[in-house]
C-alpha cells in the first residue's frame, strides 16, 4: 500500500485527491473508494486503480 495526504476533500461531492508521500503525485479519490472517513490533512494509506481517467486511490484508510 502507498501512503500520502488528503490534500482536498468535498464531503457534500463525495471526491477528493491524495498527494502520495514519495512521488507528490496526486491520485483522484471518490467517496465509494473509501474505508475510513478522511478529512483535509489526514494521512492515509491506499491501493491505487486505474480508472476512466487515470490512477484513483482505493481501499483508502486513515493511518
Amino acid at each position: 500500500m502507498k501512503t500520502g495526504k488528503v490534500k482536498f476533500f468535498n464531503e457534500s461531492k463525495g471526491y477528493g485527491f491524495i498527494a502520495d508521500d514519495d512521488s507528490n503525485k496526486e491520485y483522484f479519490v471518490h467517496i465509494t473508494n473509501l474505508i475510513d472517513q478522511i478529512s483535509e490533512g489526514d494521512s492515509v494509506s491506499y491501493d491505487l486503480e486505474e480508472g476512466r481517467k487515470g490512477l484513483n486511490a482505493t481501499k483508502v484508510k486513515q493511518l
